[in-house]
């Protein structure tokens, strides 16, 4: 509740730059080692990373594409199926996919086609299910899944983020996919947050051993809590991470309860001197604001946000060409 209080989700790019954080953290833990810099870089200016392979860009890439049609999906709220999974599957591993053979048939990764071989959970681990029995399980899973998203507007938001926790934890020990299942489980469980209008749950690079001996003790002693436990947690821990940095950029208090006077009075003045200054040339960059004003672009950048949130402030046109309208004065 603090989090959206503060309105970080209303800062510019704040969805953008969000999911590609989502993005750089799941392929992390596959082992990429691309930053979100280096995404954004990448996503925006199609520019190739010096120093990363090509399998490294083409999955976040990839991962980028599948994310951006999930969402799309959220927004429809229709039910999900086998085949939709298999097409997100697809776009997952459609640039670092493979085909196999086997003496069962052919089958392709690239194609989001379901494994027709049996797999383990690393050396010496556990077998998952059987190859025979997954497209069963995962239409049971589907049809489950779709009941409990009814109705979801009337659900506690600890109840839907344990469905989403649940569908992550379902569908990575169904594991469908001879790839990808990590990834795949994840932008599951983010695409049923994004549909149920929660913030997306993160799992960081550094968080990867906790998260996987989380999933195999949930495994062995088929207690969920474990899981959804391990991932409460780790959702907490980020979103009072975040919140502590947000505060820090625009010298909130912090959650101590410390308050920067002078601070809170430099953002007051910040505040008005932008309002003052789009009042009179309304197609002023943040750039350009700033240093009229002698801040940081990224600090115009988040007043802006405030001012769009708090009703101040409304972008008429694209951001090249366009320009602000200021819909009242402060006192």
């Amino acid at each position: 509740f603090l989090y959206k209080e503060l309105r970080i989700d209303k800062q510019i790019d704040y969805d953008k730059f969000y999911l590609y954080s989502l993005i750089t953290h799941s392929t992390a833990i596959e082992g990429s080692t691309i930053t979100e810099l280096e995404n954004q870089i990448m996503f925006d200016q199609g520019i190739s990373l010096k120093g990363k392979s090509i399998v490294e860009q083409n999955m976040n890439l990839d991962l980028k594409n599948a994310y951006e049609n999930a969402i799309k999906f959220a927004n429809t709220h229709a039910d999900i199926t086998v085949d939709l999974l298999k097409s997100l599957s697809a776009l997952v591993m459609k640039n670092t996919g493979q085909e196999y053979k086997t003496v069962l048939g052919d089958f392709s990764s690239v194609r989001g086609d379901l494994r027709l071989l049996n797999v383990t959970a690393g050396p010496g681990g556990k077998s998952y299910m059987n190859y025979s029995k997954v497209p069963a399980k995962l239409s049971e899973f589907c049809t489950r899944l779709n009941k409990e998203r009814e109705n979801y507007t009337a659900k506690s938001m600890a109840r839907l983020y344990e469905i989403s926790f649940d569908a992550h934890y379902d569908l990575v020990t169904i594991h469908p996919w001879a790839d990808g299942n990590g990834r795949m489980a994840r932008l599951l469980m983010n695409m049923l947050q994004f549909e149920f209008g929660l913030i997306p749950t993160k799992i960081l690079k550094e968080d990867k051993e906790e998260y996987i001996k989380a999933l195999v003790e949930t495994r062995e002693n088929g207690e969920l809590n474990i899981f959804r436990e391990f991932m409460t947690a780790t959702m907490i821990k980020n979103l009072t991470h975040d919140i502590e940095v947000y505060r820090k950029s625009i010298d909130e208090p912090s959650i101590s309860g410390e308050k920067p006077i002078k601070g809170r009075e430099k953002k007051v003045k910040s505040r008005e001197k932008i309002i003052a200054l789009l009042s009179q040339d309304s197609t002023l960059s943040a750039t350009a604001l700033a240093k009229r004003i002698g801040i940081t672009p990224k600090a115009v950048e988040k007043q802006i946000a405030g001012l769009k949130a708090d009703g101040v402030l409304r972008r008429i046109g694209p951001d090249k060409g366009g320009y602000w309208q200021v819909a009242k004065k402060t006192d």
